[in-house]
């Protein structure tokens, strides 16, 4: 819950202060008593009350206080709505490092089962698009309703060259329509293991989807002991760690997230995450009407409970 007046909420010290006066006023009316003799008598006429009657309407005022409190300050509640339009790209690596089994049966594998299980949680009016790549982009779809061309192209990688990772966002962002500051709502997700060692800066694409507003969500696969056979059999295998402090600022320089995925079950929970996340928006809804409503029925309960419990001589 959030507040659109919140300062309205300082009201809320006035419960306590209710409370620390009318303590401080049964002391005072104590310290000030009066003998008489017939006290007993008065208490019988008068008729007996509970304690917690004679609470029951205070706690009543107590509680309007803090209701109507809370109304003044504006609450929302935010709740969750499948989005009406948005495009999405999957920017997936499948340079010669995902080959690596350390992610079972290999990195690449685990990466195209979650990507289609990324696609899985999007509604169908969601536009899915596909950019894979190893030293360039070499794999391309365009954000369409149909999801099975992006499919085409998660499903057809095979594992090998370089890693141009800027030149993959680079072109994504130019698929995106980013440069048109009135498109749908848009975001990237990008799959890679290791650092970007060909294209453009990733840094400067980055900041470029920053001020197009289209968050990059990154996800780094592999474990730091993941290798590949070396070509010379003599000489011992190659270490492909992944790069998640790279991916790390891709996600923070766009204001997007970043995730590390050392197993095929973590990989594909982060993308049926991803999924339901940017397939849906949050909304908010404010709630003032119901809580002063509340408020109010609070206020009528503590002087009907008032009227009705107060001791009285006949």
């Amino acid at each position: 819950m959030s507040f659109a007046a919140p300062l309205w909420l300082a009201a809320l010290a006035l419960v306590p202060i209710a409370m620390l006066a009318s303590r401080v006023a049964r002391r005072r009316a104590r310290r000030y008593a009066v003998r008489y003799p017939a006290v007993a008598t008065l208490q019988v006429a008068a008729g007996p009350v509970s304690s917690w009657r004679r609470r029951l309407p205070a706690a009543f005022a107590l509680a309007a206080i803090a209701a109507l409190a809370l109304a003044l300050a504006r609450p929302q509640v935010s709740y969750s709505v499948p989005v009406g339009r948005a495009s999405i790209m999957l920017v997936t690596d499948h340079s010669g490092s995902m080959a690596a089994t350390d992610v079972q049966p290999t990195r690449l594998a685990a990466a195209e089962r979650a990507a289609n299980t990324f696609i899985d949680q999007l509604p169908s009016t969601v536009q899915v698009g596909a950019v894979a790549f190893s030293g360039s982009p070499d794999g391309v779809q365009a954000p369409v309703a149909d999801h099975g061309a992006a499919r085409a192209i998660i499903d057809a990688q095979d594992a090998n060259g370089a890693t141009a990772t800027g030149d993959a966002l680079q072109l994504a962002l130019q698929l995106l329509h980013a440069g048109d500051k009135r498109h749908p709502p848009a975001a990237i997700v990008l799959l890679s293991d290791g650092s970007a060692n060909a294209g453009v800066d990733v840094a400067a694409v980055a900041r470029q989807a920053a001020g197009d507003k289209v968050p990059i969500y990154t996800v780094a696969l592999g474990t730091p002991n993941g290798v590949l056979p070396n070509p010379d059999p003599l000489a011992p295998p190659v270490a492909v760690p992944p790069d998640p402090q790279l991916m790390q600022e891709i996600a923070r320089l766009s204001g997007g997230r970043a995730f590390d995925a050392q197993t095929a079950d973590e990989l594909s929970s982060i993308y049926k995450h991803l999924g339901s996340r940017l397939g849906s928006v949050t909304r908010k809804r404010e709630v003032t009407a119901v809580l002063a409503a509340g408020g109010l029925a609070l206020l009528l309960l503590a002087a009907a409970g008032s009227t009705r419990w107060a001791s009285r001589l006949p």
